[in-house]
């Protein structure tokens, strides 16, 4: 992440092609000794590549992956929807009387 993160500031700072020393003078800069090896594989990856058009294409793979529940939201809002909410409130009420039930199963009162 590092590296990709010079590199971008490197592009966004006027170097349109930053090459791996620059990435490597860059992280020095802040104090983080560069891995010549991952910077050299990050500049042939992206060579003659513009960035733009890398992060929309990434933009677009990451649209496509569940984002943990978020996505059930949306549903709600059709019209066959709210027979099904409603009998999910059905439920969440059977299972909380259910509860209060079981607790006057225990043989005897609080006040006996």
């Amino acid at each position: 992440m590092q590296n990709i993160a010079a590199y971008i500031l490197l592009q966004i700072g006027g170097n349109a092609s930053p090459s791996a020393a620059d990435v490597q003078k860059l992280l020095g800069t802040v104090g983080i000794e560069a891995d010549m090896g991952r910077v050299n594989t990050l500049i042939a990856e992206l060579k003659d590549k513009s960035i733009d058009e890398l992060i929309a294409a990434g933009s677009s793979k990451l649209a496509s992956v569940p984002s943990g529940g978020a996505g059930a939201a949306p549903a709600a809002t059709s019209a066959g929807a709210a027979p099904a909410a409603a009998a999910a409130e059905e439920k969440k009420e059977e299972k909380v009387e259910e509860k209060e039930e079981s607790d006057d199963d225990m043989g005897f009162g609080l006040f006996d």
